[in-house]
């Protein structure tokens, strides 16, 4: 893969936790990375039940969801941090990271997003979010897929992204 070594460094792109702390992705260089951009009153919120439901089937043989929560989709994630993860928590039982809120579009993006939109596989894969819920399968070996806000978490396409590179599939 031509961009395989810009893909791994998406790794060492930092960005801030829910705390507001500094972190990167590059302790899950050996995992497959599922990164969503989540909001709470978006009708796609559903899909927190079936990024949980995979966090706890495939968390031990090497999958990590992350969700970063956006604003930027008619402010359906207005809400301040602490209401974010309370929400994730009581309402959908979610255990996977939420980081701190970012933008995904625009000259404000997140440098996390803006290397996700420019290296995903497929000139079709490339340009702007479109809309919450959209998914990006960062592998262990350097392969980036890029997945539709619409597309389930579960469905076989992103199903296929993951455990085909899942470092401890049984």
């Amino acid at each position: 893969m031509e961009n395989a070594s810009q893909i791994a460094d998406i790794r060492n792109i930092t960005f801030r936790n829910s705390k507001g702390e500094e972190t990167d992705l590059s302790a899950l260089a050996d995992q497959v990375v599922l990164i969503v951009n989540v909001a709470s009153k978006c009708g796609l919120a559903p899909q927190y039940e079936q990024l949980e439901d995979l966090q706890k089937t495939y968390g031990d043989k090497g999958l990590q969801i992350i969700g970063f929560p956006c604003n930027q989709f008619l402010g359906q994630e207005p809400g301040s941090m602490e209401e974010i993860l309370e929400y994730c928590s009581v309402t959908w039982g979610v255990t996977f990271p939420i980081m701190d809120k970012i933008r995904v579009n625009g000259s404000h993006a997140a440098p996390m997003y803006k290397a996700l939109k420019d290296l995903a596989e497929g000139p079709a894969m490339r340009g702007p979010i479109k809309w919450n819920f959209e998914k990006f399968v960062l592998t262990p070996d350097d392969h980036l897929y890029r997945f539709a806000p619409t597309t389930k978490p579960d469905s076989p396409e992103v199903m296929e992204a993951i455990t085909s590179h899942l470092p401890l599939a049984a």
